[in-house]
């Protein structure tokens, strides 16, 4: 990463935390923050219906704009009775797009008073975001300037302000033609805006009103398929350009389920292990036969090869994004620059020579570590062959980047307790003993190790009896030790997993969240000294409980190279986007 991208990461954050002080201050909610761009409330995302709020293309998404996303958002939660608003939300999706963009605007018109810089920035997010639509074709399409035809009308006839001067000639004529059509409930809109219960009856009246042209324009009927014609094509580019909320509810992706141990909060030593005693740190390699382990690298090779992963591209960006620039030397014979004071006597001798200057060489030097952390959870068997090549494919074009890395996992030693549960056991069964079981971390590269040498090694991942229970917050723990350990100007740690920590034993004794409760703190722990950071990858999940910049994969198909290229957008991000 080079040094303006780093800057642009710090204001980037510094833009965040002040949005989240800023909705914190309009809503009285303490829990409120960002991750990723995204506004939670005790690291959980919070849906944002509204299509205006959510991330714009770049580069249409200046501090100014995220301002006005923030103050849009503030107002919602401030101004919009949840439950009342669910009670009258549409069925159909058309018709609840349009609901919810238009309990949106109706929040944005209570502005505090003595406040216009927030009146400003939401201002200026709507336009941006109407500027944004019209440059990704939205509008090409009948169904899709109806669409955005009625969002610029709601807007002015709710806020006062005129439509954007782009796009007034454009929606001119559809505003003409739905104008008597919607008039009336634009104005009961305006007229009831300060009662949300009778402001809904004047916006779902519009909503049918809209939808039933849309239904009516695309051929839509209820005894058959609609037609596939161009404003069907309009209506899809619709959806998924102004609202995602239909699709992240269906996508497959859940938030990892965590909870507050009462066991560990009324513990005055913390955290306990009640023996390490059985406890191991293991070279994975060592565990697998070398015949088994040749025949599980064929395995991988022939997935990776399948997939045509472009392995040099991917090293080019992660250097980029990676690397930082260091001083290398001076280039002389320059026509700007610093003076040379060793060419000065050809400036007498030759007053027209320019080349009497020099100029400080930068190179791009990738000074990182990234540490992979795989959950070897029994869960994650079935997984194991995406995970493998995500691993071992990013691995190698750090090698190439030349990134030091490392791939790490975690599993227990046994199922429900192990030796350690024996021993308990023979002690009388001590009340609250905390873990409760042999924890195996393994080492499938170590940072030393190049991945040529190592593939053979890490195929072990296909090893099936590794996958047992998993003890997270020890294991990140451990990884983040192991980071500390290294020479690097940049630390990071990614943690592979697809659930909440679990082993039965130490559940059983202590309760459900004592393993999860303690994840969470020692990711705080991590975070808060800096020299780490700790990205999560769910398999399947949202792991934004544990992980404030987590990133949730669908791997119900192999790994290709659009994914890969996500990854590494996001891995040289630190983890600063949404999922």
């Amino acid at each position: 990463m080079t040094i303006s991208d780093r800057e642009a990461a710090r204001r980037a954050a510094r833009g965040e935390a002040l949005c989240a002080a800023t909705v914190r201050a309009l809503t009285g909610d303490a829990a409120l923050h960002y991750s990723g761009a995204r506004l939670c409330r005790n690291m959980r995302p919070l849906p944002l219906h509204a299509p205006h709020l959510q991330t714009l293309p770049t580069p249409h998404d200046p501090f100014r704009s995220l301002r006005g996303a923030a103050d849009g958002a503030a107002l919602r939660l401030r101004h919009s009775d949840a439950a009342l608003h669910r009670s009258l939300l549409p069925d159909a999706p058309l018709e609840r797009l349009l609901f919810e963009l238009l309990e949106q605007l109706r929040c944005e018109t209570f502005v505090p008073p003595g406040m216009p810089g927030i009146a400003s920035n939401l201002r200026e997010r709507f336009e941006a975001w109407s500027r944004a639509m019209h440059e990704t074709g939205v509008a090409d399409s009948h169904v899709g300037l109806l669409l955005y035809t009625v969002a610029q009308m709601s807007w002015s006839r709710l806020t006062g302000y005129p439509v954007i001067d782009e796009t007034e000639g454009l929606i001119e004529a559809t505003r003409m033609a739905i104008a008597p059509v919607i008039g009336g409930a634009l104005a009961g809109m305006r007229r009831t805006r300060a009662d949300q219960a009778a402001f809904a009856v004047h916006a779902r009246e519009l909503a049918a009103e809209i939808a039933a042209m849309i239904r009516s324009a695309s051929g839509e009927r209820d005894d058959a398929e609609p037609k596939e014609d161009e404003d069907q094509k309009g209506v899809r580019n619709a959806f998924s350009l102004f609202l995602d909320f239909d699709e992240r509810e269906d996508d497959g992706i859940t938030l990892a389920h965590s909870g507050d141990s009462r066991v560990l909060k009324a513990s005055e030593q913390g955290y306990r292990v009640f023996t390490n005693r059985y406890d191991r740190e293991v070279y994975a390699g060592a565990l697998v036969r070398r015949t088994l382990l040749a025949e599980f690298r064929e395995r991988l090779d022939e997935r990776i090869v399948a997939q045509a992963i472009n392995v040099p591209r991917l090293a080019r960006a992660l250097k980029a994004a990676l690397a930082v620039a260091q001083r290398d030397g001076w280039s002389f014979g320059e026509e700007q620059g610093r003076i040379d004071g060793r060419r000065l006597a050809q400036l007498v001798s030759s007053p027209a020579e320019r080349r009497i200057f020099r100029l400080e060489k930068h190179t791009l030097v990738a000074e990182s570590m990234v540490s992979f952390l795989i959950d070897c959870s029994g869960s994650m068997k079935t997984q194991i062959e995406s995970v493998g090549m995500i691993v071992d494919v990013l691995s190698r074009a750090l090698d190439a980047a030349g990134v030091t890395n490392e791939i790490l996992g975690f599993t227990t030693g046994a199922w429900n307790g192990g030796r350690a549960r024996t021993d308990w056991l023979a002690r009388g069964k001590p009340p609250f003993p905390g873990r409760l079981n042999e924890v195996s971390h393994l080492i499938f590269k170590d940072a030393v190790t190049s991945w040529r040498r190592a593939r053979t090694d890490i195929a072990s991942l296909f090893k099936a009896d590794l996958f047992r229970e998993g003890v997270d917050g020890e294991a990140v723990q451990w990884a983040c030790e192991r980071l500390r350990s290294r020479v690097a100007n940049r630390r990071l740690l990614i943690v592979i997993s697809d659930g909440s920590p679990m082993d039965a034993a130490t559940n059983q004794v202590n309760d459900e969240h004592y393993l999860d409760h303690h994840l969470r703190e020692v990711v705080a722990q991590q975070q808060a000294r800096g020299d780490v950071e700790v990205l999560g990858l769910g398999v399947g999940l949202d792991l934004s409980p544990y992980y404030r910049n987590a990133l949730a994969l669908d791997l119900t198909s192999l790994p290709d190279m659009t994914m890969f290229s996500k990854l590494v957008e996001w891995i040289g991000s630190g983890g600063r986007r949404g999922h």
